[in-house]
């Protein structure tokens, strides 16, 4: 799809190529105006009021990028403008108000926007002493040497301003063409591709009087340079709608998967992205199976008695769920536990063949390695916990916060991360698309202080809707064939 720029490029290159407007015979022709420049030439270097320069040399058909119309003319650009250079202000004539100075930035502001904030000025004494040997005119044309060469602002009634020299050049319209034109043409596609061509390989891009000499444009009589550029001011107007336009479509091309895959989450977890089906059983007789296992393991002592969660209160459930199913507590379903990072003065606790993740190893999908590693020592002197593969993992604070992982190799985590050794009794992959839908949400919980921080007791305290074991399964299944379809609407 064409963007906005891109369609303004194409009206001006329309423009350059006689292709906007139609010609009319009784306007003359451009080898006519291109005449009556030169003898305007003759007679201003005669009175000295611009210097006699160098012939520029004759255009070549190889030179000539595109066919124009016959009653137009190919010209070099030194030879319809008096390109000029500022004379040298010294950074100690620098002052804080009088006669503005204006350096490229200035210049190109005044282009896109037709006003500035100026920062610099010069006393009127030196102004006038400069002026002498010439200063912008109404109908000159500045244009920027340095940074995004080539901005072009065509000079009004009332400016009276000086400008830094080597950073912005001057065009001095003494044939008075239509600046406007001039200002389409250094827009152009033709013109930025000259500028390119002669930028390329330097240090840093300018545009200096030599090249801007030697650039071609081509030249139509005066009378069809006006009803181009009308053309142009009236096509604009459509070009900022088309932007404006376009860049909603690029809003809505980006937030619409974003919001898709939301909505699928969402009817996951409310249980309207599969059936139930009563054979299945409910979440209420697959919780009493996860604390009967945890108890048995608290028993065997492989996992710590911890103080019973409160009950759920309705005003803690955030939507409906179906009847078989349950609300729990994060922390009934699984033993949570945040990581450490192993002292770093003791180079001998890390490079050893325990992975450990740290939270920018998350990417909200299966973790198959990690960067870092650690010790036995490292290990046996820190309390980092080996968490199995499966474990499913979330990041609690900082710039990942709320980012998501499931194991696929045990792995120690540093403290930033809390992982969960999910029951038997629940599938890893609910869990994680669970936490995934919530995202937004326990963000929100961990926001308000210097950094965003979730904290394991807000992870293990947040409630989540429990489905029997099959449907969860069939609830992962069915979000691990969507997600991806959702994902290539952003390609």
């Amino acid at each position: 799809m064409m963007t906005a720029e891109q369609l303004k490029a194409s009206i001006l290159q329309l423009a350059m190529e006689g292709k906007l407007v139609e010609q009319r015979p009784e306007e003359g022709t451009g080898e006519e105006l291109y005449q009556q420049i030169q003898a305007k030439k003759v007679k201003l270097i005669r009175e000295g009021k611009i210097k006699k320069q160098e012939p520029l040399s004759e255009i070549t058909d190889d030179e000539k990028p595109f066919d124009i119309p016959k009653n137009w003319r190919w010209v070099r650009f030194g030879t319809i403008m008096n390109v000029v250079s500022a004379r040298r202000v010294h950074q100690a004539d620098w002052r804080k108000t009088g006669i503005p100075f204006y350096r490229a930035r200035e210049i190109a502001r005044l282009a896109d926007y037709g006003t500035v904030e100026n920062e610099l000025y010069i006393d009127n004494s030196l102004y006038e002493e400069y002026a002498k040997t010439g200063v912008p005119r109404p109908g000159d044309l500045m244009v920027t040497g340095v940074g995004t060469l080539g901005k072009t602002y065509i000079v009004r009634e009332g400016d009276k301003f000086y400008y830094k020299d080597a950073s912005v050049l001057c065009f001095e319209n003494y044939a008075r063409v239509s600046a406007s034109y001039i200002k389409a043409c250094m827009e152009s596609p033709l013109m930025r591709m000259q500028i390119k061509s002669n930028s390329s390989g330097t240090t840093v891009a300018t545009l200096t009087m030599v090249r801007m000499n030697e650039y071609i444009i081509p030249l139509p009589p005066l009378p069809e340079q006006y009803r181009i550029t009308q053309k142009i001011e009236e096509l604009m107007p459509f070009v900022g709608q088309y932007a404006t336009a376009s860049a909603k479509l690029d809003r809505l091309n980006t937030e619409f998967p974003d919001q898709v895959k939301k909505s699928i989450l969402q009817m996951a977890v409310e249980g309207k992205l599969v059936e139930q089906r009563p054979e299945e059983g409910t979440g209420e007789e697959l919780f009493r199976k996860i604390q009967e296992e945890k108890a048995k393991l608290i028993k065997e002592g492989k996992i710590k008695k911890q103080k019973p969660l409160t009950d759920i209160a309705d005003e803690e459930k955030p939507f409906d769920i179906p009847e078989s199913w349950r609300w729990v507590r994060v922390g009934d379903i699984g033993d949570w536990a945040s990581g450490a990072t192993p002292s770093r003065s003791h180079s001998e606790y890390y490079g050893g063949n325990i992975p450990w993740l740290k939270t920018g190893d998350l990417n909200d999908g299966y973790i198959y390695n990690v960067p870092e590693s650690i010790t036995n020592d490292g290990f046996n002197h820190s309390s980092v916990r080996l968490n199995p593969k499966g474990s499913v993992l979330m990041a609690m604070y900082g710039a990942t916060i709320g980012k998501l992982g499931i194991l696929d190799i045990p792995a120690t985590t540093n403290q930033a991360c809390c992982a969960c050794i999910c029951s038997p009794f629940i599938f890893n992959k609910y869990l994680f698309y669970y936490l995934l839908s919530r995202r937004k949400a326990f963000i929100e919980m961990g926001a308000g202080g210097a950094q965003p921080n979730i904290s394991k007791e807000k992870i293990v305290m947040s409630c989540m809707p429990l489905p029997p074991l099959e449907e969860q399964k069939r609830i992962a299944a069915k979000l691990d064939n969507l997600i991806p379809v959702v994902a290539e609407l952003n390609m």
